[in-house]
C-alpha cells in the first residue's frame, strides 16, 4: 500500500519495522497520520510474514503528540471523534497478534506516549523525554493514558505524572516501569531489532497463546485469569510446534518451529 507518513520494511527473520515519518512536524499525529496507520496496522495483524513489530519515528522523535493546531479549533462533538479515532488505532495496535516493541528515539509526548503504551514493549533512548503534558493544554488525554499509564506503572504515580504534565527523562521513566530498558541513542534500533530477533525465532502460534492469555488476563479476576491461561496452555498441545519444541528438548538440539 502506498503511504504518506509512515512506511513499513519487513525483513526475512519476520521483523516488521513500522517508522513515522513526519520529520518536520515531530511526527505529530493527525487525522491523516491515524487513518494511515490503522490501514498498515490492519496490514500487519493478517500478515503472516510479520512475527514481531517494531514502532519508530523518524528524525528527532518519536511522537511529539498530536497536532495541535488541528485540534484547536475542535467543536466538542469533533473532539469526542478524533478520541475515538485514536483510541480504536491504538487499540487495534495492543490487540496485534504478533509482539510489538515501541524503540522511542526521542521525544514521546502526549499521543506519542500513548503510542508507545499500546506496545507491548518500550525500549528507549537514553535521550528521550517522555510526557502527558496535555494538561497545560487545557484538556486531558484523549487517546488512552488515562487508562494505559495507571495500569503500568499503578495509579498514585501515573497521577502524578498527568496532574502535573511533567516531562521524564529516559531513566526516570525506566525507574517507574514506564519502559523496560534503555539504549544509547546510536544503538536503540539494534537494540529494538535483536530482542525482536528473540521473539522472532519463536513459534509465531505459542506466541499468540501466550499475548492472549496475558492481555485477556489482565481484563479477568485472578480466577477467570488463571482459567484463560488453562485453556491458552491446553491449546499450545493442539499444534506442530509443542511436538517440536518439546521433542527438541528431549534430543538436546535447537528447536525448527513451524509456525503452526
Amino acid at each position: 500500500m502506498g503511504m504518506e507518513f509512515l512506511s513499513l520494511e519487513v525483513a526475512d527473520n519476520g521483523i516488521g519495522l513500522l517508522t513515522i515519518e513526519r520529520p518536520d512536524a515531530l511526527n505529530a499525529l493527525n487525522q491523516a497520520v491515524l487513518q494511515e496507520l490503522d490501514s498498515v496496522l490492519t496490514e500487519v495483524a493478517h500478515a503472516s510474514t510479520v512475527k514481531v513489530l517494531v514502532v519508530t519515528g523518524q528524525g528527532r522523535a518519536f511522537v511529539a503528540g498530536a497536532d495541535i493546531a488541528e485540534m484547536r479549533q475542535m467543536s466538542s462533538q469533533e473532539a469526542e471523534e478524533f478520541s475515538r479515532l485514536g483510541q480504536g488505532v491504538f487499540a487495534k495496535l495492543a490487540a496485534l497478534p504478533q509482539p510489538s516493541i515501541a524503540a522511542i528515539n526521542g521525544y514521546a509526548l502526549g499521543g506519542g506516549l500513548e503510542l508507545a503504551l499500546a506496545c507491548d514493549l518500550r525500549i528507549a533512548s537514553e535521550k528521550a523525554k517522555l510526557g502527558q503534558p496535555e494538561i497545560g493544554l487545557g484538556i486531558i488525554p484523549g487517546f488512552g493514558a488515562t487508562q494505559r499509564l495507571p495500569r503500568l506503572i499503578g495509579s498514585a504515580r501515573a497521577k502524578e505524572l498527568l496532574f502535573t504534565g511533567t516531562t521524564i527523562t529516559a531513566s526516570e521513566a525506566a525507574a517507574l516501569g514506564l519502559v523496560n530498558r534503555l539504549a544509547a541513542p546510536e544503538e536503540l534500533l539494534a537494540v529494538a531489532l535483536e530482542l525482536a530477533n528473540k521473539m522472532a525465532k519463536q513459534s509465531t502460534v505459542i506466541l499468540r497463546n501466550l499475548k492472549t492469555a496475558v492481555d485477556e488476563g489482565l481484563t479477568m479476576s485472578l480466577a477467570d485469569g488463571l482459567s484463560e491461561e488453562a485453556k491458552q496452555f491446553a491449546a499450545c498441545f493442539a499444534t506442530q510446534d509443542q511436538k517440536e519444541g518439546m521433542g527438541a528438548f528431549l534430543e538436546k538440539r535447537p528447536a525448527k518451529f513451524l509456525n503452526r
